[in-house]
């Protein structure tokens, strides 16, 4: 039967691997990127799945002042898009590294959303 200073060393090492992993998890969405898309592909707007903006594409023909505010809503509309593919591969991604874990689908370790 292993000691209890044992199991709290091996209990410490496996939070520390499950940090590391983490770690790099949150990294790797970093790389991980998508595109939200509005007006049939007037706007576009590239994000990585963490969330991180990578840039902004506007079709010539929305640079007019009359259509300020329609570009203004495809804007929104491209970057809504975005966040929820990006927080859909987000969702992936930590559902492959936690399953690499053991842990059960769906489980949410502290601070990872």
């Amino acid at each position: 039967m292993k000691s209890m200073e044992e199991m709290l060393k091996a209990a410490q090492a496996a939070a520390e691997t499950i940090q590391k992993q983490m770690t790099e998890a949150q990294t790797k969405l970093d790389t991980i990127e998508v595109e939200g898309v509005s007006g049939g592909g007037l706007v576009k707007i590239r994000c990585t799945a963490k969330g991180r903006i990578i840039g902004v594409a506007i079709d010539d023909s929305l640079m007019a002042a009359s259509e300020k505010q329609m570009l203004e809503d495809l804007i929104a509309a491209a970057f809504n898009d975005a966040r929820v593919k990006a927080d859909a591969a987000s969702g992936a991604e930590m559902e492959r590294i936690q399953g690499g874990m053991g842990l059960p689908p769906g489980f949410k370790l502290p601070g990872m959303g």
